[in-house]
């Protein structure tokens, strides 16, 4: 579905322009045809005027849809097949007449669930024009639509301005989602290091694992271009957008390295707790084999005195019972204090 249709200049955004959303189910209806033709109309009307451009955003588009987009804007056939999927990987290609084409993967995180929700957006800038095609309902890019209209420094770089504020406000939710994880994984390593770790503390560490993976899915194919914004060597990058565009690859970075330092914390806290779970298998064998081993004193004496042997002076003499229940005793007790000093009880 489109979404969303704009136009854009310096001086503000065009109003004439109907932005109600547009459905083409199929090639063989009329829609499109309209459509397209609005497209074009709507190109030619931002051309008149300076550094003015449109923006067409589409949502979990239908083939047809994306047809027509690709028609009007003549996109690059494999960018657009990139951007149908919806499982494509994160990357930024300029291509030799300059036009950018991103996809960037969009984060929120539950911290109720421990769950990383991802969504998908594609964002094809062009002179004189940006196309955004989203998958999933996180990452909605109305608040981008309202800034556009309410700065004019950010119109006044044309179609770059799309993708920087939709990379802006993607990575700021990096690191939100980040943080967020980096506040989950202190919480659960207090509970590895608490002397009690439990199967179920393991089981988080595992969960918060797999959802960091899917953070770093999302932020790990962006470094290499994080790198270029923070140097200033981005080509399509014109100087007024230089310091815009290093600002967020030094956050692109930052997520970066935040991500790879919470997968390494989390690789250590579960040996750890592996390993306290095992000292703690380790004590509890040892405190049964010090009390069976206590026990085995009684249990040895009763056994000799119970074979009722008939030469057995011990039996016949007057002080042999409570000599015998002194000496398991004494022996108990000795047993108890050197098991105690070593730590076995």
């Amino acid at each position: 579905m489109i979404r969303g249709l704009g136009a854009y200049h310096p001086g503000g955004a065009i109003d004439i322009v109907d932005d109600s959303p547009r459905h083409i189910p199929n090639d063989e209806d009329l829609t499109g045809a309209l459509v397209k033709d609005e497209l074009r109309q709507l190109l030619e009307t931002a051309r008149e005027y300076s550094e003015g451009f449109v923006w067409v955003g589409l949502l979990d588009p239908t083939k047809p849809e994306l047809i027509a987009v690709q028609e009007v804007f003549n996109l690059e056939h494999l960018q657009v097949e990139d951007a149908a999927n919806s499982r494509q990987r994160a990357k930024v290609d300029v291509s030799d007449d300059g036009t950018v084409f991103t996809v960037l993967k969009t984060l929120g995180y539950d911290e109720e669930s421990l769950v990383i929700d991802t969504g998908q957006v594609s964002i094809f800038t062009g002179p004189g024009y940006a196309v955004t095609v989203r998958h999933g309902q996180h990452g909605d890019l109305s608040s981008i639509r309202e800034r556009l209209k309410a700065s004019a420094a950010l119109r006044e770089h044309g179609s770059l301005a799309v993708l920087y504020a939709i990379m802006d406000m993607t990575v700021d939710g990096y690191l939100a989602v980040v943080d967020a994880v980096s506040e989950d994984v202190g919480e659960v390593e207090t509970d590895v290091f608490s002397m009690a770790p439990t199967t179920d503390v393991t089981k988080r560490i595992y969960d918060l694992k797999r959802e960091n993976m899917q953070a770093r899915r999302a932020v790990q194919p962006l470094a290499r271009v994080g790198h270029d914004f923070a140097d200033e060597v981005f080509e399509p990058m014109p100087e007024p957008l230089k310091p815009y565009f290093r600002d967020i690859g030094e956050h692109i970075l930052r997520a970066h390295d935040a991500i790879e330092n919470i997968d390494s914390l989390l690789m250590t806290m579960l040996m750890a707790s592996t390993a306290m779970q095992d000292l703690k298998q380790n004590s509890d064998t040892r405190k049964i084999s010090a009390w069976v081993a206590i026990a085995a004193v009684p249990t040895v004496a009763g056994g000799i005195y119970g074979m009722n042997f008939e030469n057995m002076p011990e039996l016949k003499w007057e002080w042999g019972y409570p000599i015998i229940l002194g000496g398991i005793a004494i022996v108990c007790l000795l047993l108890y204090r050197g098991f105690k000093r070593n730590g076995w009880l």
